[in-house]
């Protein structure tokens, strides 16, 4: 048994970092259900952040778990897959049990064999990596638990942080943890949300001076005290002023030296403790300064070879330098080894890195890297063999390290367009990282090195892309609309192109004057030019009333083409939805999604996700949708996509409004539009108003809900929308909420100004919302006609939610005028749809209408409550194990472990009112949500 749950572990020679002890000791606690299994360790260099991660490797050591250690290196982030090698390889033997494709790719990736030959030899294999991560370790875990610690996890390369990012989010169920430290005061992106904070906080006065008090040399007096104000709390930075001072006097209170940031005053102390080290021992010092942590074995060999001192080393070790563990030499501190490399000359470095390089002439990415740092000319044999480090680590799905690799190769380009050519490939793999800012630089070192106007004309494009990605929305109109009316007439498909990536963001703005410069280019493009998903995507996204007719013929013979890859199944995926053809919309998006399961590409499927949660939102798939918006969510937020991530959270929060959690969908709403402005982004101006409307609703406040809705339309004697598109869906809730507050005549008046402006041009998505909102304002004679023809149009069918409350409001209009036979049928179809898709403010109405009407209703307590008492997940799982799958199979499908699906199993039949999984399908059944 371990000591006391809330004891401190002992015997650590920590100080002032009591509280911090206590939280990672209830981390290692072996059920944690209510949190994220993954905890990052957040402060400044020198914080403490390494010493907490050792005691809690011991306390984890102590209670019986595995641990697995890595470190990231500065030098390190552009090799792919480094840091997993490193954390991995103690338990490597295991890959042998792994399935044959995942033991391949995952091998493949750390160099120990070829993965399969494939046709495209750059599709990556990410998706297997990564599985074949969390299977080993989750198979490791059967053993005895897991701890995985990472340490400086903001130097770790980028591919391994992506894979732990994976696991981490698929770890709960399993007796596996992650314990990350990282210099900062953010986790690493990858990781989003899906991590518990727990900051190394600058220590207090008291506990300063008490560390201060252990030292061997303790300061004292004038000198303690400038100690105490020039740490300012910061661990690291009170031992090594304190042994670099130790017997000098106080150094003169001048305002630069007060000014110093603490990082540069600390890199000083670094440098002075280098003075006066014999040769050897610097030399030696540099090599390993100049390697990273695989290299290490090769940079002790190198630095043999270059120093006949055998005591270098000890010297290094009893100045406090480095540790010499097990023919391993690790510096104290990341600072120190960024002290050793940067007081040493460039003809030093270069010699210690040609060293290193030879050493590892079996390494060809090593090596690559090595003679580049070696190198201030252009040499185009290091940068061929860049250029073929980044296909190898493109083919493995590590975008951001060929990306590095490509940038690189075209700095020691010796020729301006082949260093182009080269800016150009990494913006491609910079793209598919999801590095928009990284693009835009990239594409401006293109301009700057050649004049083909081919290659400017990509680099201007990629730079539209770039800015139409990030926030800087009105920056993309005035780079993009510009370079299509430049060339409009003599190059059509470029501008169709440029008019392409603008339409993203003016559909987002919807700001009316870029909206008809973009529709005057688009009149002078004409319509057979550039590719067909380019014209359907563009003219939709720009027009999707006016040209609805013209673009669905468009998107009907796109369909006839099956060989569709992944782009552009999501950009004719996204017309669709624009055009409400949302079940085709679905489709298209849904085959994206599948191919992208098979082949994950970081970043690029973040819009792919919150474009599906939109559509499946609409059509009443609203498990899948929270499932997809929550995915979009994290991938957009890993990979800085904020348009993308916003648009994700709007739908969830529409769902949270939807099902009666009006605090839950407050909070997301205002996250997901903090610090926009209104007038850069009306599409998501507009949505934000209709949630906050329904959640207004929910809690009662329905003069607010009008004045919401109100807001989606302009004041005046012809209302106009404020979004040319996202406005005119709000159109049936406004004229619902204006009966409950008495302002039907200002809500008839928007009500006709939008069937005058849409007259014969309305989806039938739209038309069902206009008929709904004139049906309820309307008087008796005309309001059963106008309920009828809304109900009467089968198209409807394709928005449950939407024709459901139609129906309710059909029935209670029927209630209210004593057709009470009439009433019933129509709120019983309204309950059911309700009660399908847990809208439980919906339910409660519908329900208390049809008990008004005589009609016993099942309580709270109903066998339907069970199915609302389960996550999207829990009855995802359910409904599959109810097919007979295993458990096995159903993680597969769903890229979550064996273990992780018994996990959420167990959870789902208390829920249920069953106990094992053979009453799974009749008890789905008897609640209606059997697949």
């Amino acid at each position: 048994m371990g000591p006391e749950a809330g004891a401190v572990p002992r015997r650590t020679g920590i100080v002032g970092r009591e509280a911090e002890l206590r939280r990672l000791r209830a981390f290692l606690t072996p059920v944690r259900q209510e949190e994220p299994p993954a905890l990052v360790v957040l402060g400044e260099a020198g914080s403490g952040k390494s010493a907490l991660l050792k005691a809690a490797a011991e306390e984890a050591l102590e209670r019986g778990f595995r641990v697995l250690r890595c470190s990231g290196h500065e030098g390190e982030r552009e090799l792919a897959f480094a840091g997993l090698h490193q954390l991995l390889e103690p338990v490597l033997a295991g890959a042998g049990d792994l399935p044959a494709a995942q033991r391949r790719a995952l091998l493949g990736a750390f160099g120990f064999g070829e993965t399969d030959h494939r046709t495209d030899q750059d599709r990556p294999e990410r998706l297997l990596i990564n599985l074949a991560v969390l299977t080993l370790l989750s198979d490791a875990a059967v053993r005895q638990p897991v701890l995985l610690l990472v340490d400086d996890a903001q130097w770790l390369d980028a591919c391994s942080l992506d894979a732990l990012a994976f696991v981490a989010r698929r770890l709960p169920g399993e007796p596996v943890a992650l314990l990350l430290g990282v210099r900062g005061d953010e986790a690493p992106r990858q990781f989003g949300e899906d991590v518990v904070r727990l900051p190394a906080r600058p220590l207090d006065d008291t506990a300063a001076e008490r560390l201060l008090d252990a030292q061997p040399r303790p300061p004292r007096g004038q000198l303690r005290e400038h100690i105490l104000r020039q740490a300012a709390g910061n661990p690291l930075a009170l031992v090594e002023l304190a042994r670099a001072t130790a017997g000098s006097s106080p150094p003169a209170p001048t305002g630069s030296a007060e000014a110093l940031p603490l990082t540069a005053r600390l890199e000083e102390v670094f440098a002075r403790r280098l003075e006066g080290l014999p040769e050897g021992t610097r030399r030696v010092l540099l090599f390993a300064a100049a390697a990273d942590a695989p290299d290490v074995p090769a940079a002790l060999l190198a630095a043999s070879a270059a120093s006949a001192d055998v005591d270098a080393w000890s010297v290094a070790e009893e100045a406090g330098l480095v540790r010499l563990e097990s023919g391993r030499v690790t510096f104290r501190h990341p600072l120190m080894r960024s002290a050793v490399y940067g007081s040493a000359s460039f003809a030093e470095r270069r010699k210690a890195h040609l060293a290193l390089a030879e050493v590892l002439g079996g390494d060809p990415d090593r090596r690559a890297w090595h003679m580049a740092a070696a190198t201030l000319v252009p040499d185009e044999a290091i940068a061929a063999a860049l250029e073929e480090t980044a296909g190898r680590a493109r083919r493995r799905g590590g975008y951001r390290v060929a990306a590095a690799a490509l940038q690189r190769a075209a700095e020691l380009s010796p020729e301006g367009r082949q260093r182009a050519r080269r800016l150009l490939d990494a913006i491609e793999s910079a793209m598919n990282a999801g590095e928009p800012l990284w693009v835009e630089k990239l594409a401006g070192g293109v301009i700057s090195a050649t004049d083909d106007e081919a290659m400017l004309m990509a680099a201007k494009l990629w730079t539209g892309w770039a800015l139409a990605a990030t926030s800087r929305q009105k920056a993309a109109l005035s780079h993009l609309l510009p370079l299509a009316e430049d060339v409009v007439e003599e190059d059509p498909i470029t501008a169709l192109t440029a008019v392409g990536h603008a339409a993203f963001v003016v559909y987002s703005t919807g700001d009316d004057t870029y909206r008809r410069q973009m529709r005057a280019l688009l009149a002078r493009i004409p319509s057979d030019a550039g590719r067909d998903f380019d014209q359907a995507w563009t003219r939709a996204s720009c027009d999707p009333f006016d040209a609805r007719e013209t673009v669905l013929e468009l998107l009907r013979s796109c369909l006839a083409d099956p060989d569709r890859d992944v782009d552009q199944l999501t950009i004719l995926g996204g017309a669709a939805w624009v055009l409400d053809e949302t079940a085709t919309a679905i489709r298209l998006l849904g085959a994206a999604a599948e191919h992208l399961r098979a082949a994950t590409t970081v970043g690029s499927n973040a819009t792919l996700g919150q474009a599906l949660a939109l559509a499946q939102f609409e059509a009443g798939a609203w498990e899948a949708a929270w499932a997809s918006a929550e995915e979009a969510r994290r991938i957009a937020a890993e990979n800085g996509l904020e348009m993308a991530g916003r648009s994700a959270m709007f739908v969830g929060a529409a769902l949270l409004a939807l099902k009666g959690e009006a605090a839950d969908a407050r909070k997301l709403i205002d996250q997901a539009v903090a610090g926009v402005d209104p007038a850069d982004s009306r599409a998501l101006g507009a949505r934000a108003r209709w949630v906050r409307a329904m959640v207004a609703g929910v809690e009662g406040n329905h003069p607010l809900e009008y004045e919401l809705l109100r807001r989606l339309f302009t004041v005046g004697e012809d209302p106009r929308p404020v979004h040319y598109h996202a406005s005119y869906y709000g159109i049936g809730d406004l004229a619902a909420a204006a009966l409950r507050v008495g302002k039907q005549d200002d809500a008839a008046r928007v009500v006709d100004a939008v069937r005058r402006q849409l007259e014969g041009r309305m989806s039938p998505r739209v038309l069902l919302l206009v008929r709904r909102a004139r049906a309820v304002l309307a008087a008796d004679e005309e309001a059963e006609d106008l309920f009828g023809a809304a109900l009467g149009d089968p198209a409807g069918e394709t928005w449950p939610f939407e024709r459901a409350v139609v129906l309710l409001e059909y029935g209670e209009w029927l209630r209210r005028r004593r057709r009470t036979s009439e009433a019933r049928g129509e709120l019983a179809r309204a309950l059911t749809v309700f009660e399908q898709l847990g809208a439980r403010p919906y339910v409660e109405r519908a329900a208390a209408e049809l008990r008004a009407c005589g009609v016993s209703v099942r309580g709270d307590d109903g066998a339907s409550r069970g199915i609302e008492r389960l996550t999207p997940q829990q009855l995802q799982i359910a409904r599959l194990a109810a097919t007979g799958l295993t458990n096995r199979q159903i993680g597969e499908r769903l890229l979550l472990s064996a273990r992780t699906i018994g996990f959420h199993l167990y959870q789902t039949y208390p829920k249920l009112g069953i106990t094992n999984r053979a009453q799974l399908r009749d008890a789905l059944s008897s609640m209606g949500a059997s697949s």
